[in-house]
């Protein structure tokens, strides 16, 4: 059965996970523009964890959006490092299924080499107890998981410095690849041929046109990309689904891909 959810801006996104009837959530653990280490709901990992899985819901958590492996930058890179181990470290301890990061970027005179040497050594170092799954983003010059050439040299990089670990993962999202220029009609089996697997989709619609290199999300029903074709990514994808829409509209786009998925 696929599973269906939303990210909840919320003390408590389990209670919202109830109204909303979803099977899975996403949050952060903490500020997601902060470097401050991940707060856990409530404080008890173990009472956190007993209580979704008592629930039947599923966990992601997001990582903060200040995380930046791929920079030259001391400041950002080393506290970068840091915190993504401390976040999956964390994820791990309420029973998370993955991490989502982005993939970062590097800024002008740096070369994407660069990038990914420093990708390299950040998985080399961080203890991943639980699956990481890197995220594609909508845009930036310097963007490390933007195009899918970007992606494949990110993706060969990460892989062969986790070795046989299996626990590196990827994340689709609809409306950064629409953005990135990427077409979603066989963005699923581009990727695939790329990452040999999609672990979570984030299925979101765009408000802004198809190469935009904007990340805007909005609602399934009232973007640029028809929610057709969201709904045929979502289907090729085979994976868990997260909506990353706007806070008044997320109960509405879970109930929307409830009812037009068969068997979620």
């Amino acid at each position: 059965m696929m599973r269906i959810g939303g990210h909840f801006h919320v003390d408590n996104p389990l209670a919202e996970a109830a109204r909303a009837k979803a099977d899975a959530v996403q949050f952060f653990l903490g500020d997601p523009q902060g470097w401050k280490a991940p707060v856990i709901p409530g404080g008890d990992p173990a009472a956190v964890t007993d209580a979704y899985a008592r629930a039947g819901v599923d966990i992601y958590i997001h990582a903060p959006y200040v995380v930046n492996v791929a920079t030259a930058n001391n400041r950002i890179r080393i506290p970068s490092r840091k915190i993504l181990g401390q976040q999956l470290g964390a994820a791990a301890s309420i029973g998370a299924k993955g991490l989502i990061v982005h993939g970062g970027h590097v800024t002008a005179g740096t070369s994407q080499a660069d990038g990914l040497e420093n990708w390299r050594k950040a998985v080399e170092r961080i203890e991943r107890p639980l699956p990481m799954l890197i995220e594609n983003t909508a845009g930036g010059n310097g963007a490390m998981a933007r195009s899918l050439d970007s992606i494949a040299r990110l993706w060969e990089t990460v892989t062969a410095a986790a070795g046989d670990a299996g626990d590196v993962g990827f994340c689709l999202d609809t409306c950064h690849a629409n953005s990135a220029g990427i077409g979603l009609a066989d963005v699923v089996d581009r990727i695939k041929a790329i990452t040999g697997r999609i672990d979570l989709v984030h299925c979101n619609n765009s408000r802004d046109e198809f190469g935009s290199g904007a990340d805007r999300h909005a609602s399934l029903d009232s973007g640029t990309i028809d929610p057709a074709v969201i709904l045929d990514v979502v289907r090729a994808a085979g994976a868990p689904v997260i909506c990353e829409t706007p806070d008044e509209r997320l109960a509405a786009d879970i109930a929307y891909l409830k009812a037009n998925l068969p068997g979620s």
